[in-house]
């Protein structure tokens, strides 16, 4: 029986592989990007044109307001992007406070809206060092949030919880996926730098599973 599900789509290569693991599932996805103020806002284009070439339901939603209220992060501040691997206690300048958190619920707002029972992100375990909310405890929580905080219950699902963008990026070229259609890089520019931390760990993705990735950098 097919489902609804909402995926929150951001244009990157895990939310990629997520939206084409649960199309590949049989549900009926509605992509749901958010424009949040970040500087690499290709990213929400590369989002626009695969939903339009798959043919599916994409919203992109502007709540850039919230930086009134958020600030201190490299990708929506003006502070310099640091450069290195995400290890590095640097890179906690790339932390927008309390993100996922604000994504998740405006999704699942959207998923109770249609009847769609499971909202999808990509959070994996490259992400647990770094970013708080993406952390197997966080999305417990929000699970557990999510299951009463409307008169029906709806589903996080985090397929790659506890894998690393390496096996995210394996299962993706097993299906066959096409990562020139997805963007990572942090720094708003033409190219991708290759030297801030979400450079660093795609292109270790590539090189681990002996693969050459597609897109043009510095």
């Amino acid at each position: 029986m097919t489902q609804k599900v909402v995926v929150i789509y951001s244009g990157g290569m895990d939310s990629y592989t997520v939206l084409h693991k649960a199309i590949r599932a049989g549900h009926e996805v509605y992509a749901l990007s958010f424009n949040y103020g970040q500087r690499h806002v290709k990213e929400l284009i590369c989002a626009e044109q695969v939903c339009r070439e798959l043919g599916i339901n994409h919203k992109i939603v502007d709540i850039s307001a919230i930086n009134q209220l958020i600030g201190g992060s490299s990708l929506t501040s003006d502070i310099e992007v640091p450069e290195g691997h995400y290890a590095a206690d640097n890179m906690k300048s790339t932390v927008v406070p309390n993100r996922n958190m604000i994504l998740l619920s405006l999704a699942v707002g959207y998923a109770d809206s249609l009847g769609a029972r499971a909202v999808y992100y990509g959070a994996h375990s490259g992400d647990h060092f770094i970013y708080p909310d993406c952390r197997p405890e966080f999305v417990q929580k929000m699970n557990d949030v999510c299951q009463i905080a409307n008169y029906d219950p709806v589903d996080i699902v985090s397929p790659y919880l506890a894998q690393t963008k390496i096996e995210i990026l394996r299962d993706g070229l097993a299906m066959g996926l096409d990562y020139s259609k997805t963007w990572t890089c942090y720094n708003g520019r033409e190219k991708a730098c290759g030297k801030c931390g979400s450079c660093q760990e795609r292109l270790e993705a590539f090189t681990l599973n002996q693969a050459t990735d597609p897109l043009p950098y510095e």
